[in-house]
């Protein structure tokens, strides 16, 4: 099956967990808002979202066939089994579910730190709030979030290689995402976090080395994180 993935052009954002496991999968798709191809680009995507019988709200939203599917882990809820990054037993598949939508849950998090008022207000507009908010995320949701998922890590009955079952799946490479984002948003606090939580720190290793990622990590493809992104870096919110 061919694949459309429709998410902004010009930011890795939420749709690039949906994008690194096409990547990963070798699978045949097309990134309809970067496409020069006649009737792809943004008015498509626009197009799609104002048009469709059971419309987005918002982007990443992946069509397969038919199908219109929104929301970054319900898409790999769906592709996953597809395209060969999911378990096949099902309480294995729901847990891996569970897990990605933890991973939404850091994603959300880590976006307010320097959004806390509203996405509309620039982020100078609330700027002593998201001081606030990063002193708290930095010091106490942060750490949690990491502390858990290496716990998951850890008791994994099949090793510590993977976050669910006995080969890699959707979920380790949102890992690798998420790691990868915070890396670069909190570059301080994550050097010491990190360290603390050396199986997580190995298993993104791990995943960057996939081979296809790999390639994929080092074209240009693969859009590098700005300030227009969910994940931000402003060095006065990386506390540590």
């Amino acid at each position: 099956m061919k694949y459309e993935l429709y998410y902004w052009p010009m930011i890795q954002g939420r749709g690039e967990f949906v994008r690194l496991a096409l990547e990963d999968a070798g699978a045949d798709y097309i990134d309809v808002a970067r496409s020069r191809r006649k009737g792809m680009g943004m008015a498509a995507m626009l197009r799609l979202m104002e048009d469709a019988a059971r419309p987005p709200f918002a982007p990443p939203f992946l069509k397969a066939a038919d199908q219109l599917i929104a929301q970054t882990a319900n898409i790999l809820l769906f592709l996953g089994p597809r395209i060969g990054l999911a378990p096949t037993d099902e309480a294995d598949r729901l847990w891996a579910h569970q897990l990605q939508l933890t991973i939404a849950d850091l994603v959300t998090e880590a976006h307010d730190v320097h959004h806390p008022v509203s996405s509309a207000l620039y982020f100078e507009d609330q700027k002593p709030e998201a001081l606030k908010a990063a002193r708290h995320f930095t010091s106490e949701r942060l750490p949690k979030f990491l502390a858990y998922f290496d716990t998951v890590l850890g008791r994994n009955p099949h090793g510590a290689d993977f976050l669910v079952g006995s080969q890699a799946t959707y979920v380790d490479v949102s890992m690798f995402q998420l790691l990868a984002g915070l890396r670069y948003a909190f570059p301080r606090t994550m050097k010491t976090l990190d360290r603390k939580h050396r199986r997580l720190a190995a298993l993104a290793e791990r995943v960057a080395s996939r081979p296809r990622l790999a390639a994929y990590l080092s074209s240009p493809r693969r859009l590098p994180f700005n300030e227009q992104d969910v994940f931000r870096h402003y060095p006065e919110l990386d506390a540590r």
